[in-house]
């Protein structure tokens, strides 16, 4: 039945979504007699986002009762994410390698990290005495063929054991590079443009949930150091402050104010509740750097739209009445019969009309009754009995082929010019003459003008 409990409550575990940057003490042996004191853990960020520079900084606190012999022991740190080694200090260490394979983890990258022990009462370049060697540390990831799949990288960090750690003259400080902390926080194109890019910046304590970690943690729950009594932060530190906008922040609790030994630096801290045991505690904040020009956008998007109604509607106009002018009459719908598209202007006579004037018959007034009144009339001076009467017509057909279904497109427009003279002596024809030109244009406006 305790196993089946068990299984349960990992399952649940494995169920919830991936946890915060977090962070767990372990000693190396079980119920550890002495607590950590003061602790803080500082993230600095910067305007390029790299890997993230975190400082981890605390001392070792032995309750009245118990000898400082009890407390002189290796600490491991269990880390969410992959850690960028420093290689002066030298190679990795394999105990840790082979320690986190037999777990059933794949291990990724392995280094050692900056260790270093600072006093609190000097100043300058020789306040903080680097621990020799460092802190071992070994990344890895629990690959997996099930639903789950693999899992978030972590870090397994071994702190060597420094007498210094009781003495309170000194802080223990571990500093590392973590990648994958800020993740960038969806928006759409025109936020991104506007308003710069989002991200999201979680640092958190006793938060085990993440599946890399569970595991360790589950089997090393009875070593789990404590929080003493003395003060315990989370601190993140955004450098170019100028150019910084906080979205968000949570907890409320969490404080935000202008950094006492940084420049320009914006400091967001959230201090630890003892009293919480081990409930994981997340400082969250959500922030951005916007460019120099992004920060003017408040004026610049105003006048944009009063330029683009002003100017803008002017050149759209232009642009409308050349495309409308070059693709007007090219595109159309196909029409069986091919006759409606015809465009006519003036006076075309076909042949029946023609047919019908009979010279030396057909009087002024039959030819004005079937030609029709829209005449040109030229009359000679020196004779006036003689006038001669013009119909002038243009005739455009447009030659078209089916591009898709109703759709046609324009290859060339067919012009017929006609022109008819109808020439008169006393008020009756005496000879008719008609001319028509033929010519094929490949543009519209060649076609009508």
């Amino acid at each position: 039945m305790s196993r089946l409990l068990a299984l349960a409550a990992f399952l649940w575990v494995l169920a919830l979504p991936a946890a915060a940057p977090a962070q767990v003490f372990v000693a190396s042996q079980p119920q550890p007699p002495f607590e950590i004191g003061p602790l803080f853990v500082r993230a600095s960020v910067t305007p390029e986002l790299g890997p993230l520079d975190v400082n981890v900084i605390w001392s070792v606190v032995v309750p009245p009762g118990r000898s400082a012999g009890s407390a002189e022991q290796d600490l491991y740190l269990l880390w969410p994410s992959a850690l960028v080694g420093d290689p002066k200090l030298g190679p990795a260490d394999p105990a840790l390698d082979k320690y986190i394979t037999q777990r059933g983890f794949t291990v990724t990258g392995s280094g050692r990290l900056t260790y270093t022990a600072q006093n609190l009462y000097r100043t300058g370049a020789d306040r903080a005495e680097p621990v020799r060697g460092g802190a071992p540390f070994v990344s890895f990831v629990r690959q997996d063929t099930g639903p789950l799949g693999n899992t978030t990288p972590a870090s397994f960090i071994r702190i060597p054991w420094d007498p210094r750690a009781l003495n309170r003259a000194y802080l223990m400080r571990l500093n590392m590079k973590a990648s994958g902390v800020i993740r960038p926080k969806s928006g759409t194109w025109l936020e991104h443009s506007l308003w710069g890019n989002r991200y999201r910046l979680q640092v958190s304590f006793n938060e085990v949930r993440q599946r890399s970690l569970f595991r360790l943690y589950l089997e090393h729950r009875d070593r789990v150091v404590k929080l003493s009594e003395d003060p315990a932060q989370l601190i993140v530190d955004f450098a170019e402050n100028d150019r910084l906008k906080i979205d968000e922040l949570a907890p409320a609790s969490a404080s935000r104010q202008p950094s006492e030994t940084r420049a320009k630096t914006e400091r967001v801290s959230l201090f630890l509740d003892r009293s919480e045991g081990l409930v994981p505690q997340v400082l969250m904040v959500q922030f951005g750097y916007f460019s120099g020009l992004q920060s003017w956008a408040p004026v610049l998007i105003p006048v944009a739209i009063f330029a683009a109604g002003n100017v803008g509607g002017v050149l759209l106009r232009n642009i409308a009445e050349r495309v409308s002018k070059r693709w007007a009459g090219r595109v159309g719908f196909w029409r069986q019969r091919p006759d409606e598209t015809i465009r006519q202007t003036g006076v075309v006579l076909d042949r029946e009309t023609l047919a019908q004037i009979t010279p030396g018959t057909t009087t002024y007034e039959q030819v004005l009754q079937l030609c029709g009144r829209t005449v040109e009339e030229r009359q000679m001076l020196n004779a006036p009995e003689r006038r001669t009467l013009i119909y002038r017509g243009k005739r455009i057909v447009p030659r078209r082929r089916r591009v898709a279904g109703l759709l046609a497109a324009v290859t060339h427009w067919d012009v017929e010019e006609h022109e008819t003279e109808i020439m008169l002596e006393h008020d009756i024809v005496r000879d008719v003459q008609a001319h028509v030109r033929r010519a094929r244009h490949l543009e519209p406006a060649a076609a009508t003008t």
